[in-house]
């Protein structure tokens, strides 16, 4: 997907307490364009933006937690994958990195995960970079209307900007990626890798739905034009978004999907086709 550029409209106002007031829903165009002044990337000469994720170009699962509390506890299938993070340990490191990113300049906005609003959370994001912002917005939902049911929130917390101490943080690496389904937030520090943000919500997904009789799906679909609908299922790299595109079919989305009686809906906004080694 290509932006193009537009003038700025919105500046951070300063608060007396010397936090941040986020710059809150831009545009694509605006977070791009900040996010070049930034010095977080370029724009290639197709007006796309370029950016470079650091050594982690991929999810790091070995940093990845969620955090053992009472009510999700006997439901999750702990081990090496699914590994236990400590209640008070997140909540002091949420409040670290919180308070590390309140005196800078950030951006919020208020999305939603899952195109069928019966099956739809309400998601705050607040990055610390215009770049991972754009990324938010083209993968999550921007629904004309938020919070339509007035639920609690989740919310992502994502500043790449963070560096985790092991020792004090109870993390494997300097950063980490930690879900807490008691208090609805994912905690993203030290990663500049975007795709951590999208991964997160639909694990969040992918343990919420089944309880609703909703069957989550790593797939694509597309639809005929009498209501046939197609899913395609693979590993990541074996064609799903490729086949998907079928210029005589209507496209459902690339990767994340909900089966629910009646519905087959996206669970994201956008789609994550990989550049890499395009020519």
């Amino acid at each position: 997907i290509t932006y193009r550029v537009t003038a700025m409209t919105a500046a951070a106002s300063i608060q007396t307490d010397l936090k941040v007031t986020p710059l809150t829903d831009l545009p694509n165009a605006e977070l791009i364009e900040r996010a070049v002044k930034r010095g977080e990337g370029v724009l290639d000469k197709n007006g796309a933006l370029v950016v470079e994720t650091g050594k982690r170009t991929g999810r790091s699962p070995n940093d990845r937690f969620i955090v053992k509390e009472s009510t999700t506890e006997n439901d999750i299938d702990w081990g090496k994958v699914n590994k236990p993070f400590d209640a008070d340990k997140f909540d002091a490191l949420w409040d670290r990195v919180e308070a590390y990113l309140s005196t800078q300049e950030h951006f919020l906005s208020h999305l939603q995960v899952g195109s069928d609003p019966e099956h739809a959370l309400s998601l705050e994001v607040r990055t610390q970079t215009a770049w991972q912002h754009v990324f938010a917005r083209n993968l999550f939902i921007i629904p004309e209307q938020w919070n339509v049911k007035g639920d609690q929130p989740w919310q992502i917390l994502n500043v790449p900007g963070f560096t985790c101490e092991p020792e004090r943080d109870g993390t494997n690496s300097d950063g980490t990626v930690i879900i807490n389904f008691a208090k609805k937030r994912v905690l993203i520090a030290g990663m500049r890798y975007a795709g951590e943000m999208k991964k997160a919500m639909f694990s969040v997904q992918n343990f919420l739905l089944p309880a609703k009789d909703v069957l989550p799906m790593h797939c694509s679909a597309n639809v005929g034009e009498e209501g046939d609908v197609t899913l395609f299922f693979g590993l990541s790299g074996t064609g799903k978004t490729t086949l998907s595109a079928d210029p005589k079919r209507f496209l459902i989305g690339d990767d994340e999907h909900g089966w629910a009686p009646g519905s087959v809906f996206n669970i994201e906004g956008g789609c994550y086709a990989k550049c890499i080694d395009l020519s």
